[in-house]
């Protein structure tokens, strides 16, 4: 069928602006959309520069935020997709409550993410960081590795206790019990079906029984009223002396005072935290100087073929989204997740 030249076709908007090349949609991401979709019109920003004339046209809208103004002005706007997994950006009351749907890329990013929360872990238990600063004094630290508390850990047999359960807490999970880790999690409905590859499913209000319970505590929550500042002085007190928490959820999930004054003390055995208040991380943060904590710059979801994950859900979606059908990674904005 030929489209009538008085019809105007249906406008899918790219706005990826970022301070970061590598978050940035590369060139051949909308001109394989538009070969792959010529009904639509494809249109790529990569500023805010002049971009309210085509946010006011846009149907279809691939950004990593909209602000309220913004919102008011794209009226035809019927589903946006995040092409992070965090949507806590998009939690304003007018768009919360329209009609507008809300998709977002955390089947891109979870499994990404779940390998880095392993490596963590492995580096955690194996001192790796102590090795490297070993390593820059030219230092063969063979004696004071096996006479102090830097001794490596098996992983195998520990607890991993997760506080999310989403497409990095399933991943996390999936990888740790191949390497013979128990795991745990608490999450909102426990009553749910309990995930492939975790043991125990605690409700969140038990927090603190899994907190003692586990050697690893994973933070792979989303960001909401009820998880920020989740992990406080209370909290942390309960965890086990050699306890490590890893956090690559968002930085807001971690009171970051509290955690340096227990790590400072040695109330937990470490941290590794990819996430942070205020990114970049200031270089006068007391945290760069704490020696049981390893610091990685928000770089987890990064991979080299982060474009091309990025294509496969978004096509398909974007195929079922012309078709009528049901969209994959769909985001209740009542919950907030």
């Amino acid at each position: 069928m030929t489209r009538s030249p008085d019809l105007p076709m249906r406008k899918l908007l790219i706005l990826t602006y970022h301070r970061l090349d590598l978050w940035i949609a590369p060139q051949w991401f909308a001109e394989k959309l538009q070969s792959e979709f010529p009904q639509l019109n494809i249109v790529q920003h990569n500023s805010y520069e002049g971009v309210d004339s085509e946010l006011s046209e846009a149907e279809i809208l691939f950004a990593f935020s909209l602000r309220p103004e913004q919102f008011q002005i794209a009226r035809k706007l019927r589903w946006l997709h995040s092409p992070s997994a965090a949507v806590h950006q998009f939690m304003f009351p007018e768009f919360v409550n329209s009609e507008v749907i809300l998709t977002n890329a955390r089947d891109v990013h979870g499994p990404v993410v779940a390998e880095h929360v392993m490596a963590l872990i492995l580096a955690m238990a194996k001192n790796i960081p102590a090795d490297v600063r070993m390593q820059q004094k030219h230092v063969w630290g063979q004696e004071i590795v096996s006479s102090s508390s830097l001794r490596p850990r098996e992983i195998a047999g520990a607890t991993v206790g997760l506080v999310g359960v989403g497409t990095i807490g399933r991943g996390v999970a999936k990888h740790a019990s191949a390497f013979g880790m128990k795991v745990i999690a608490v999450r909102e409905h426990p009553e749910r079906a309990t995930p492939e590859f975790i043991d125990e499913v605690l409700p969140t209000s038990r927090l603190n029984e899994m907190l003692a319970r586990a050697d690893y505590v994973v933070l792979a929550a989303p960001v909401t009223s009820a998880t920020e500042h989740m992990i406080g002085r209370q909290q942390l007190a309960q965890t086990q002396p050699h306890a490590c928490l890893i956090n690559v959820g968002r930085g807001s999930l971690v009171d970051e005072a509290a955690l340096a004054e227990a790590l400072r003390a040695k109330k937990i055995g470490g941290a590794a935290l990819d996430v942070f208040d205020q990114e970049p991380l200031p270089a006068e943060s007391p945290l760069w100087d704490l020696e049981n904590l390893l610091i990685t710059p928000h770089t987890a979801g990064m991979t080299d073929k982060l474009w091309e994950r990025h294509y496969v859900l978004f096509s398909e979606n974007l195929r079922r989204y012309l078709n009528g059908q049901p969209l994959l990674a769909l985001v209740d904005k009542k919950s907030g997740y």
